[in-house]
């Protein structure tokens, strides 16, 4: 399988390629991504197509840059009703998104993109149905209270490969894919590239 460029400096889509021994070297895209979703929700578009539209950015972006190389761009959003939740950029923040998705259903939607000289050359969007237990007020603050910013910053609001997993009473979908990465696509699209 040949070696590609990942447009993204989430240290948990690079564990997931190399845990499926793709191999890559890391690019970061640096999109102004709030930019973007503004424009975009401006437009009316979904969270769907906004999480496909900033995955093919991000690919493309760096593919201009890296001719004859193969990019991966990707992207992950919440799909509360139809509305967008962004990552939180402080603890207030993620208060109020962990409050307004307690005891609710969601969608968590990750768009990936491959991008060769500048253009897509293939997208793949999977999507996650995450329900929250409900819990009071005193219980998500002490949850957010073992989360470093790190984590809370990069991944949402919720880890879920670690103590975010304990919020939710019913996950559908793929584990990989909520982290970020539908890796299973994405392998089975590479394996076929000469």
């Amino acid at each position: 399988m040949k070696s590609i460029i990942l447009a993204s400096k989430s240290e948990v889509r690079k564990k997931i390629l190399d845990e499926n021994n793709i191999k890559c070297t890391v690019e970061p895209s640096n999109l102004d991504e709030d930019e973007v979703k503004k424009s975009l929700i401006n437009q009316g578009a979904t969270p769907e197509l906004i999480s496909k539209n900033l995955a093919e950015l991000k690919a493309n972006k760096v593919s201009q840059k890296k001719i004859g190389e193969i990019v991966l761009g990707a992207d992950s959003v919440i799909d509360l009703n139809g509305k967008l939740i962004s990552k939180p950029t402080n603890r207030t923040e993620a208060m109020n998104i962990l409050s307004s998705l307690n005891g609710k259903s969601h969608f968590l939607i990750s768009s990936v993109c491959i991008s060769l000289d500048g253009k897509m050359i293939w997208n793949y969007t999977e999507k996650a149905e995450m329900k929250m237990k409900n819990f009071t007020q005193e219980e998500l603050q002490e949850y957010l209270s073992k989360i470093s910013d790190k984590n809370l910053y990069s991944y949402n609001v919720y880890q879920i490969e670690g103590e975010g997993k304990k919020l939710f009473s019913e996950i559908k979908g793929d584990v990989d894919t909520i982290m970020g990465l539908p890796i299973r696509n994405i392998r089975k699209y590479l394996e076929n590239i000469k």
